[in-house]
C-alpha cells in the first residue's frame, strides 16, 4: 500500500462511527485543497459547509455538500462532496443524488467529488455527463500523487510538502540553450528521449522566458496528458502559477470500440476546466497579475477555443506556446479540406504567440518523395526538419546519449521465431476446448512467456538473470470480430488466455523438462481507451504494485499506452503484431528504458509465428511473417544513432550483436551437440559454440544455428543503411566547396601577403612532389580535403599518432595554420555530426578485415560523392580483395619458379605504384606469406607504395599502419615506405629542397635509388574529359610517353 492508503486505513481504525470517519476525510480533503499547489492557487478559501453556511446566514445542516471553495478567478463557489468508502465499494447514483440536487443552484458554479473508490456504477458515471454546473472528480490516485507527504500527515498541523526536484546537468544545458535560441528566433525544437524529464525541463524554460506576469500556452494531445502535466508544473514551479485547463466538445464523446487512442471525458480531469472562449477571457482578465505566471493547459482539439478567445475577446498573444508530443503536429495541409487541430498551431494568425517551442522524443520527418509530391499537388507538408515551420533544433538528448549518461537503461531486442507446429503439439487439449483459441495466438504467448522468463537467453545476461516482472503488450484490436476476413490479435483475448496457454504447455508430456520447470506465473489484464480515467488508473496501479517472486504482470492494450501516459518503469514491451507507426514503437520502447532500482536493462520482445509446414528460413521470404521484426527494428534505427553501428558490426565482422538476440524454437532444429564448431567461411557468421552458451543452455531445445543466422543475415539487408556514406557525401561536398571558396578569397586578397607567400611555397613543393602541371585550384582543393578528412581518420581509428607522425599531414597543417585556419569556418555542426557518425559506424569493428571494408566503403562511396571530379580525373577505382589475393599468390609462385625466391626473401623490394587504399600491401601482410619477423623487417625496409591522391594516401597510410599493428601487436609505428607521389612523374626527376614535406621528399629520393624487384598493383584508368568545358583533363607525362613511343 502507498502512503495515502496507509493513512486512510489508520483513519478507519481511529473512527468510532461513520460520522467520525466522514469528518476525518473532510479534514484530509480540506488540507489537500488548501495546500496542493494546483488548488492552493485556484481557491482563495476552502471551508466546511457548516462554516460557509453560517457566513452566508443560511441553514447549516448537512445536505450532501461537505466543503465549499471560493476561486480567485471567478464569481460564485465550488461545492465539494467527500466520499470515504472502501476501495472495493462501487459508488451508486443514489450516493451522489442529494449532492447534485443541492449544488445545482446558485451560487455554485462548479462541483467536485472526492472519493476513495475508483469503482462507479454505470448510472453514477452517466450522471456526471453534461452536468450544469459541471463536475470534476478527484480520485484516490490523484491524492496519492499529491505534493503532500501523507506519511507525516497530522490533522491539526500544517502538512509537510515533498521537496521540489532540481534540474540535472543535462536539463540545465537544455534550458540554457533553448532560452538562448528563443532569445534570437521565434521558434525552435527541443528533442528529449522518453524518460529524460521533458515536462520538468519545459517548466523551467517557461519560467525563464515568460516569468512572473507572463502568459504561456501548453498544448497536449489528450486530457490524460494534460492532467499529468498540470500536476507536475504546479507541484514543481518555483513561482506561483495561475493555471487554466481548457477542453471543448471536441475532446469528448468520440469512443469507438476499436479506437484505442481516444480522449477522456471532461469530468475525468482532476481540475476544473474552462470550455468556452468567453469564460476563458473573462477569467484571465480577472486573475492575471505581475506575481503569477499564468499558464493555460489545453488539448490540441481545443485550439479553436483559444483562437476565439484571442480573436473575439482580446486575449493577448502568448509569450510562449509549448507544443508537447510535437510529432503530432506534422502532416499535410490541403487547400480544400479542413485543417487538422494539430497543424493549426503553426499559424500565428490563427493562434498568436511571441515564441513557439516544439517538444518531442520522436521527431517525424518526411522523405524527399513525400515532399516533392506535396509540392506538386500544392499541399503544405509540415515536416519537423523544416526550419520555416519548426525552427532550428535547440537541444537534443537522444536514446544513446541518455544511456551513456546513465539517465536511462539500455534496451535489448529479443526475437523469438516459434514454430507453430511445435506449440500446437503441446497444447492439443486446450485447442480442442470451446475457447476460440487460435494456434498462432498460443504460439505468440509461448514465445513471450519464454522471453519474460529469460529462458535460453545468452551469457551476457549474467548480471540480469531474474525473470521479468512488469510488461506491456501491444495487440491489433481490442475485441475479436467474427466478420473479419483475416485474424487479428485481440488484446482482451490475449489477456484472458495467456496463463491458460502457458499452463497447458507446461503440463504436456512432450514439453522439455526445463520448460515445464520454469516457475514464472503470468497475470494479464487488458486496458483500452474506452475505459474511464479511474479504471485506467486502477489498471496502471495494478501494474505498479508490489509483485511476489516468479510472478509477472502484463498489461495488454492496442494503443492507449503508446504515447505520453505515465506508466511505471517496465521490464519489457511485447509487440505481438506489426506497428505501422514508428513513433508508437519508439515511444513504447522508451517506457522500458526508464530507470528503476536494481534495473539493468529493458527488453523489447518480438514473437514471430512460423506457420506449420513451412521451414523457418523459408518464412524469411514472407514479409508478413517477420513484419513485426523489420518494422520495430527500422523504427529503432530511425531514432537510435547506435543502431547502424550494431548492424555494421553484424555485417562487417559477423559478430552477433549483444543488444539483438534471435532465438528459434522448433523440433526441427538441430540439438546443441550438432552445432557447428568450425571456423566460419568467408562471408559467413561465427556460430555460437558450446563454450559460448555455457551450461545455462545445455538443457534447452535449441542452439544458435542456421535459422538464427539466416535471420541475422536478413536483418542486415532489411535494416542496414546501404546509402550511409552517400548521404553524408552530399553535405560534405557542399562544405568542401565553401572551404575552397574561403581559402581562395584569402589568397586573392592582395593584403594577405604573408598567406600568399606561404601558399606559393606550398605550391612549389607540391608540384615538385607530385606533378608540375598541378593548378592552384587543385592545391586549394587538397587543403580543403585535409581540413575535412583529417578528423575522420582519428574518429575511425582513434589514432592520434597519425596526425603527429605523418609527414604530409604535418606539412598541410602548417600551411593551414599560416592561412589563418581559425578564420576558415568549419561548418562545425554538420562536420562534428559526420565525424561522430564515422566513429559510431566503426565502433566495435575490431578486426582488420572489418576495418578494411569500412575503408573501402568510405573511399568508394563517400569520396566519389564528395569529390566527383577528382575521382573522374584520376580514374579512382579499388581492386576487389579476391583479385588482390590472386595476384599476390601468383607473383609469389612465379618468384619461386623463375628466381628461387619469394616475396618474403630479403632484398626483394616490393612497390605498389598506385596504392589507392593500400589494399595490395595490407593483403600481402595478412596473406601468411611472411612470418612475423619477416613482416617486421619488410615493413621497415622493403615495402613501398605511392599515391597521388591526398585522400587515398591518408587512407592507405592508416590502413597499412593499422593492419601492421593488428598483426604484430607492437606500439604504433608509422609506415616509412609510403610517398605522396605521382609514380609516372618520378622518372629521372631532379627534386628541389623541401621544408614543408622534407620526409616525403627524402622517401621519394630513396625509392628512386632502390633495386625494385616486384611491382604489384592496379594502374589508374581514365579516358579523360569528354568536353573541354569540364576543366578536368588528364595529366600529361612527356618523358613516359616518349619512352613508350621509343620502346613500342
Amino acid at each position: 500500500m502507498n502512503d495515502i492508503q496507509n493513512l486512510l486505513a489508520k483513519l478507519r481504525q481511529q473512527a468510532i462511527n461513520e460520522r467520525d470517519k466522514g469528518t476525518y476525510f473532510e479534514q484530509l480533503t480540506l488540507t489537500y485543497l488548501q495546500h496542493e499547489p494546483a488548488y492552493k492557487e485556484l481557491y482563495a478559501t476552502v471551508q466546511t459547509y457548516s462554516d460557509w453556511a453560517q457566513k452566508q446566514q443560511i441553514d447549516r445542516r448537512d445536505t450532501g455538500i461537505d466543503l465549499v471553495a471560493r476561486p480567485y478567478n471567478a464569481d460564485g463557489f465550488h461545492a465539494i462532496q467527500c466520499k470515504f468508502y472502501a476501495e472495493n465499494y462501487t459508488l451508486k447514483k443514489g450516493d451522489i443524488d442529494s449532492f447534485f440536487t443541492e449544488s445545482s443552484k446558485k451560487p455554485f458554479t462548479h462541483r467536485l467529488i472526492v472519493t476513495t473508490t475508483s469503482k462507479w456504477s454505470i448510472h453514477a458515471q452517466k450522471a456526471l455527463l453534461n452536468q450544469k454546473p459541471p463536475v470534476t472528480r478527484i480520485t484516490l490516485d490523484d491524492l496519492a500523487h499529491s505534493q503532500i507527504d501523507w506519511s507525516q500527515y497530522q490533522p491539526d498541523k500544517p502538512p509537510v510538502l515533498k521537496l521540489r526536484k532540481q534540474l540535472r546537468e543535462y536539463q540545465q544545458t537544455a534550458v540554457t540553450r533553448v532560452v538562448k535560441g528563443l532569445g534570437v528566433e521565434n521558434k525552435g525544437k527541443l528533442i528529449m528521449a522518453c524518460g529524460t524529464g521533458k515536462t520538468f525541463t519545459s517548466l523551467r524554460i517557461a519560467e525563464k522566458i515568460a516569468g512572473a506576469g507572463g502568459l504561456v500556452l501548453f498544448l497536449l494531445p489528450s486530457l490524460a496528458l494534460l492532467s499529468q502535466t498540470l500536476t507536475e508544473w504546479t507541484q514543481e514551479s518555483t513561482m506561483p502559477l495561475r493555471s487554466f485547463a481548457v477542453c471543448s466538445d471536441n475532446d469528448v464523446g468520440k469512443k469507438h470500440i476499436n479506437d484505442d487512442f481516444v480522449p477522456t471525458y471532461q469530468y475525468e480531469l482532476a481540475y476544473p476546466a474552462t470550455t468556452d472562449a468567453l469564460s476563458l477571457a473573462q477569467e484571465l482578465k480577472k486573475c492575471r497579475d505581475n506575481e503569477h505566471l499564468t499558464v493555460i493547459f489545453s488539448t490540441y482539439h481545443s485550439i479553436e477555443v483559444l483562437s476565439a478567445a484571442q480573436q473575439q475577446f482580446n486575449v493577448p498573444a502568448f509569450n510562449l506556446i509549448l507544443c508537447d508530443e510535437a510529432h503530432r503536429t506534422t502532416g499535410a495541409i490541403f487547400i480544400d479540406k479542413e485543417e487538422s487541430f494539430f497543424t493549426k498551431v503553426h499559424n500565428n494568425e490563427f493562434i498568436q504567440a511571441d515564441k513557439r517551442l516544439y517538444m518531442t522524443a520522436t521527431p517525424r520527418i518526411y522523405g524527399n518523395s513525400a515532399k516533392a509530391s506535396a509540392e506538386q499537388d500544392n499541399v503544405t507538408l509540415c515536416s519537423m526538419d523544416d526550419p520555416a515551420i519548426y525552427g532550428n533544433n535547440l537541444y537534443t538528448i537522444n536514446f544513446s546519449s541518455a544511456v551513456q549518461q546513465g539517465i536511462l537503461v539500455d534496451y535489448k531486442v529479443i526475437v523469438l521465431a516459434v514454430d507453430e507446429q511445435y506449440v500446437s503439439e503441446r497444447i492439443q487439449q486446450l485447442l480442442a476446448e470451446d475457447n476460440q483459441l487460435k494456434v498462432e495466438d498460443a504460439t505468440r504467448i509461448i514465445g513471450c512467456w519464454k522471453a519474460l522468463a529469460k529462458h535460453g537467453l545468452s551469457k551476457d545476461l549474467n548480471d540480469d538473470t531474474n525473470p521479468m516482472q512488469r510488461a506491456v503488450a501491444f495487440c491489433q484490436v481490442i475485441e475479436r470480430s467474427d466478420k473479419a476476413k483475416t485474424h487479428k490479435v485481440s488484446s482482451k483475448y490475449i489477456a484472458r488466455m495467456f496463463q491458460s496457454v502457458v499452463t497447458a504447455y507446461q503440463q504436456n508430456k512432450l514439453t522439455n523438462k526445463s520448460d515445464a520447470g520454469i516457475q514464472l506465473h503470468c497475470q494479464t489484464e487488458h486496458i483500452d481507451g474506452t475505459m474511464n480515467a479511474t479504471e485506467k488508473a486502477e489498471k496502471i496501479n495494478w501494474l505498479k504494485a508490489q509483485i511476489t517472486p516468479n510472478h509477472c504482470r502484463i498489461l495488454s492494450n492496442v494503443r492507449c499506452l503508446a504515447e505520453g501516459v505515465d506508466v511505471p518503469a517496465l521490464d519489457a514491451v511485447l509487440f505481438l503484431t506489426p506497428r505501422n507507426s514508428q513513433v508508437d514503437v519508439v515511444q513504447s520502447v522508451g517506457r522500458v528504458m526508464r530507470k528503476a532500482p536494481g534495473k539493468k536493462r529493458g527488453y523489447v520482445i518480438l514473437p514471430v509465428v512460423i506457420p506449420a509446414g513451412l521451414e523457418p528460413y523459408e518464412a524469411l521470404d514472407d514479409n508478413k511473417t517477420y513484419a513485426v521484426v523489420w518494422q520495430v527494428l527500422q523504427a529503432l534505427r530511425a531514432h537510435d544513432d547506435r543502431f547502424d553501428a550494431t548492424i555494421n558490426k553484424l555485417d562487417l565482422v559477423g559478430s552477433i550483436p549483444s543488444n539483438i538476440e534471435v532465438i528459434a524454437i522448433s523440433d526441427r532444429l538441430p540439438q546443441s551437440k550438432s552445432a557447428s564448431t568450425k571456423k566460419p567461411g568467408k562471408g559467413s557468421y561465427q556460430l555460437a559454440t558450446n563454450t559460448d552458451i555455457g551450461s545455462k543452455q545445455s538443457n534447452i531445445q535449441f542452439e544458435i544455428g542456421e535459422i538464427e543466422l539466416a535471420i541475422y543475415a536478413k536483418l542486415v539487408k532489411k535494416c542496414g543503411n546501404p546509402h550511409h556514406w552517400e548521404e553524408w557525401a552530399r553535405d560534405i561536398a557542399t562544405i568542401a566547396q565553401r572551404h575552397i571558396r574561403r581559402i581562395t578569397d584569402v589568397l586573392n586578397d592582395p593584403a594577405n601577403q604573408q598567406e600568399r607567400a606561404i601558399f606559393k611555397n606550398f605550391a612549389q613543393q607540391m608540384r615538385d612532389d607530385l606533378h608540375e602541371s598541378i593548378s592552384d585550384a587543385q592545391l586549394i582543393e587538397m587543403l580543403a580535403q585535409h581540413l575535412i578528412t583529417q578528423p575522420v581518420f582519428n574518429a575511425l581509428f582513434a589514432n592520434d599518432q597519425f596526425a603527429q607522425a605523418n609527414p604530409i599531414s604535418q606539412g598541410l597543417h602548417k600551411v593551414l595554420q599560416g592561412l589563418q585556419e581559425q578564420h576558415l569556418e568549419k561548418e562545425a555542426d554538420t562536420l562534428n555530426a559526420f565525424y561522430a557518425s564515422v566513429q559510431e559506424r566503426a565502433r566495435g569493428i575490431d578486426t582488420a578485415v572489418g576495418k578494411q571494408r569500412i575503408i573501402l566503403e568510405l573511399y568508394d562511396k563517400f569520396f566519389r560523392g564528395a569529390f566527383p571530379k577528382l575521382t573522374e580525373r584520376l580514374g579512382i577505382v579499388y581492386t576487389p580483395v579476391e583479385i588482390v589475393d590472386f595476384i599476390l599468390q601468383s607473383v609469389n609462385h612465379l618468384l619461386q619458379q623463375e628466381f628461387a625466391q619469394t616475396l618474403a626473401s630479403q632484398n626483394v623490394h616490393i612497390l605498389d605504384p598506385f596504392t589507392g587504399t593500400g589494399t595490395f600491401i595490407t593483403r600481402l601482410m595478412q596473406a601468411d606469406l611472411l612470418t612475423k619477423e619477416q613482416l617486421a623487417y619488410k615493413y621497415q625496409h622493403e615495402l613501398h607504395a605511392n599515391e597521388v591522391v591526398l585522400l587515398a594516401y591518408y587512407i592507405a597510410t592508416v590502413n597499412i599502419e593499422t593492419t601492421y599493428h593488428a598483426l604484430v601487436g607492437s606500439d604504433y609505428q608509422p609506415f616509412p615506405g609510403i610517398c605522396l607521389a605521382d609514380t609516372f612523374a618520378l622518372i629521372a626527376k631532379d627534386h628541389v629542397g623541401s621544408d614543408l614535406f622534407a620526409d616525403n621528399s627524402m622517401r621519394r629520393q630513396q625509392q628512386n635509388e632502390l633495386d625494385i624487384r616486384v611491382i604489384i598493383g592496379n594502374p589508374p584508368y581514365s579516358a579523360g574529359q569528354t568536353s573541354a568545358n569540364d576543366n578536368n583533363q588528364n595529366l600529361a607525362y612527356p618523358q613516359l610517353d616518349a619512352r613508350i613511343e621509343q620502346t613500342y
